[in-house]
């Protein structure tokens, strides 16, 4: 297992939101670029970005940001937020990240996500988030009526390049994994699952590394100093 450390971005910033929701945010770095050297100087290979206005109006927003993180060369990076079309795709692609993540496009037409894991084997990765047994859209204002197990089975069958699974209701919460259910999401695919969403200390990594999760996203735990990364990945490593 290994770790992914998270910057959400938001008008340029570094913030993180509580449950998801956009009037309750942190801001905890202005200069996005300045976290991921941080993160790059505790031994992070892989950082999680996820667009936080981009997943509001359905396109990729903070590319600025984006870009100088990509520029560093040092990071294999995977983003999403508001990516619900090919140009999307390919615009990030070509600022150098390793895999896009698609959530809201994803469950309202998967007829097209088929098309586009199939144009970009391997490269693509599924935003499966969830309240409950239920998968939230629209950068989780929304819910629909489908049921995660049944969606994620589903989407297994692509050529996927990873699920990112996120229990909203303990996103930002540190309150601890969902561990129960990241371990159902683990059986029931045979494609690698991202746990995501709530991890707090070195024991909920410990804890997780038990589900069959080949990674784990972890972000207000990071800046509150909770967690330390270079302890965690030490973990992942053991």
């Amino acid at each position: 297992m290994y770790i992914i450390p998270a910057i959400d971005l938001l008008k340029g910033k570094c913030v993180r939101l509580i449950q998801g929701e956009y009037h309750r945010q942190i801001i905890y770095e202005d200069d996005p670029v300045k976290q991921a050297r941080e993160f790059i100087a505790a031994g992070a290979k892989w950082l999680h970005i996820v667009d936080l206005a981009g997943a509001r109006i359905g396109k990729p927003v903070n590319t600025e940001s984006i870009a100088a993180i990509a520029a560093l060369g040092q990071l294999r990076i995977e983003i999403g937020g508001g990516i619900r079309d090919e140009d999307s795709v390919k615009q990030l692609f070509d600022m150098g990240v390793e895999r896009v993540i698609i959530g809201t496009k994803a469950v309202n037409d998967f007829e097209w996500f088929t098309e586009i894991t199939e144009k970009f084997s391997g490269k693509i990765a599924l935003a499966l988030d969830a309240r409950g047994s239920k998968v939230a859209t629209h950068g989780w204002t929304q819910s629909s009526p489908q049921n995660l197990l049944e969606f994620a089975v589903e989407a297994a069958k692509l050529p996927l390049a990873a699920i990112i699974y996120t229990d909203i209701a303990k996103d930002g919460m540190m309150s601890g994994p969902n561990l129960e259910r990241t371990r159902d999401v683990v059986k029931a695919v045979n494609i690698p699952v991202v746990a995501s969403g709530g991890v707090k200390e070195l024991s909920d990594i410990r804890m997780l590394t038990e589900t069959g999760a080949k990674a784990v996203v972890v972000g207000r735990s990071l800046y509150e100093g909770t967690l330390d990364l270079v302890e965690a990945i030490k973990i992942t490593q053991q």
